[in-house]
């Protein structure tokens, strides 16, 4: 007996330390920070390639995506799996800079091609080998998770070209998390032939980013590839045609005058140099520009084809999409389509909005208890959380007030009526007074959008305000307008604000404590969003447009201000100023989500005369 228990002791002090492994941990439903994964010194980096199924460089190969990997220690050591975060990206190698003349000229009449030719530059990689970028690591490593990223193709070390929305650009990822899945697609050399595989891998995938790094996990869930599990989307552009274009016309992201597909495609092309003329040729000019139509702004099957909308019947990966409700880069109608339709689909899915601009995550907790449920598998029932969360106007981003869904349920379209009022400002109400006739506006791209909000006299704009709010107003969802109009010319530009008035200087800045909410339209596409038609002079024509889901708390001392005018400074093509737009007041209406309906409107304005 004596000799059997030597023998189990002594076998016990040879057991190495590392049988007993180490793990991720896990409290009140969210994976914590455990110190054995967290020192970065420790962590394993491998450089690789991951063989995808197509060739967009046209060199006879299918193209490889450059991926690098960092890992904990013990995967390595102990043999521990774990899951993946990954994020893919255009960026991470160089992009071409704001260099001059970029962007498409925009001054010059609708209908009309632009004066002169845009500069194409040439992207100057930048980056080591085998960092590409660091994102993400801190985050998740040390809560448990292994940390992978890649190039986009045609950008940096990998193989193709972009495309800008392409299927490429969804089948890349794809390959990816196929390979992190345990497909046998990934190399340890670009053009080698000597294998790796993600042993490392549990075969459960999460994907997250902002911006193009946001649009990426989307592009990539669209395919149904099996092991992509979640995504967290953070300010994606869902639609390239919704990025450039609005209801038929030409219209520019904010900040960005003259952008288009031809334009970021050259922005982000750093990929390999003695590819990049022939991919010029074929993709940016064959396919890009022969087809992005800025002419008539019309959606056909280009747009069609890089509308991600158009690929959820495979969707199936956890969805929590992040917006700002502020954000007049990439709008936010991009994460709400995708989450109503993911929705729709039974997908598990959660909104976070919040008031301010682009990019912009949701709070750690709501990351930390998505990822854990649906990659750790730990059953921490955030399937049965509220579905949105909405950051309040003073409130903190990391403090979001839940509702059960996005509208809130309990918001109703109240039909608001216009009174005439111009240059200075009509009336805005649920009742609708009769024979307000017509009253007309005169197109001058010289004044900003939020000038002509702030002007008290000016026939370049038509305003419509409410009386003073003596009681909130909660806006929660998508207005639209319908509006009856003519044009002098066979082309104009509209753009309708929903302001917050009197204009004041706020935290954030004059013009995102103010704007409500926007939305521009092309008359021509009054009929169809496919094919336009030129507007017989003096004629009118009515159209429905919906402006940008938002969800806003209007205060008591201000008014609600609906302002229509022609050509946005900031955002549309710069015609040369004198289009006259009359508008019919009877027949234009506004329709507004407020939550509580017609009767918390009404009550709004309780104890005016």
């Amino acid at each position: 007996m004596k000799t059997l228990r030597f023998l189990l002791v002594a076998t016990l002090l040879l057991v190495p330390a590392y049988a007993q492994q180490t793990g991720p941990v896990f409290k009140d439903g969210e994976a914590q920070i455990v110190d054995a994964f967290s020192d970065p010194e420790s962590w394993i980096r491998e450089d690789l390639w991951v063989e995808t199924e197509f060739d967009t460089d046209g060199d006879g190969r299918m193209d490889r995506m450059h991926v690098s990997v960092t890992r904990p220690r013990q995967t390595e050591t102990e043999g521990l799996k774990l899951p993946v975060v990954y994020e893919t990206s255009p960026y991470y190698s160089g992009t071409a800079g704001f260099v001059p003349g970029l962007f498409w000229n925009i001054r010059h009449n609708l209908g009309e091609p632009a004066p002169e030719p845009r500069v194409h530059p040439e992207v100057t990689r930048r980056g080591e080998r085998p960092i590409i970028s660091t994102s993400q690591e801190k985050t998740w490593i040390p809560r448990g998770y292994i940390v992978v990223h890649s190039s986009s193709p045609g950008t940096g070390l990998s193989d193709g070209s972009p495309t800008v929305g392409g299927d490429n650009e969804s089948l890349a990822p794809k390959a990816v998390v196929e390979w992190l899945a345990g497909k046998d697609n990934g190399y340890k050399e670009r053009t080698g032939t000597e294998k790796v595989m993600a042993s490392w891998s549990t075969g459960k995938i999460g994907m997250t980013g902002t911006s193009y790094n946001g649009t990426l996990p989307v592009a990539a869930a669209t395919t149904g590839v099996k092991g992509l599990e979640a995504i967290i989307p953070i300010a994606p552009n869902t639609s390239y045609y919704h990025y450039y274009r609005s209801h038929g016309l030409v219209r520019n992201p904010g900040g960005y005058p003259g952008e288009d597909v031809d334009v970021l495609y050259d922005f982000i092309h750093s990929g390999d140099e003695s590819k990049r003329a022939r991919n010029n040729q074929v993709v940016r000019d064959n396919e890009l520009v022969a087809n992005m139509d800025r002419i008539t702004g019309d959606y056909n099957d280009f747009w069609a084809g890089r509308d991600y909308l158009n690929d959820m019947k495979p969707f199936k990966a956890a969805l929590l999409m992040s917006h700002g409700f502020n954000d007049w880069n990439v709008m936010p109608e991009h994460s709400y389509r995708i989450y109503e339709e993911a929705r729709k689909k039974g997908v598990p899915v959660q909104i976070f909005y919040h008031q301010g601009g682009h990019g912009g995550p949701p709070p750690m907790k709501l990351m930390n208890r998505w990822f854990t449920r649906y990659l750790h598998g730990i059953n921490n029932g955030v399937e049965n959380d509220p579905k949105s969360w909405i950051v309040r106007e003073d409130d903190e981003m990391s403090n979001p007030t839940s509702y059960p869904d996005y509208p809130h349920p309990e918001a109703q379209d109240v039909v608001l009526h216009l009174s005439k009022g111009s240059p200075e400002s009509g009336g805005l109400s649920s009742i609708a007074l009769p024979k307000q006739g017509t009253e007309k506006l005169v197109d001058n791209f010289s004044f900003s959008g939020d000038a002509l909000a702030q002007a008290e006299f000016t026939n370049h704009r038509l305003m419509y305000v409410t009386p003073i709010l003596s009681k909130p107003v909660h806006i929660s969802g998508i207005a639209r307008i319908k509006i009856r109009l003519s044009s002098s010319k066979p082309a104009a530009n509209l753009s309708v604000w929903l302001v917050s008035l009197p204009w004041t200087e706020g935290r954030r800045s004059k013009i995102t404590d103010n704007i409500i909410t926007r939305g521009w339209a092309d008359p021509q596409n009054y009929r169809s969003l496919t094919e336009s038609e030129p507007l017989a002079p003096d004629r009118f024509y009515e159209m429905t447009f919906t402006l940008q889901p938002d969800d806003q708390v209007i205060k008591p001392g201000q008014r609600i201000g609906l302002m229509i005018f022609s050509s946005d400074r900031d955002f549309t093509l710069h015609p040369d100023p004198g289009t006259v737009l009359m508008v019919d007041v009877d027949a234009t209406k506004l329709y507004l989500p407020i939550v509580g309906g017609q009767s918390a409107y009404d009550g709004a304005f309780e104890n005016q005369d």
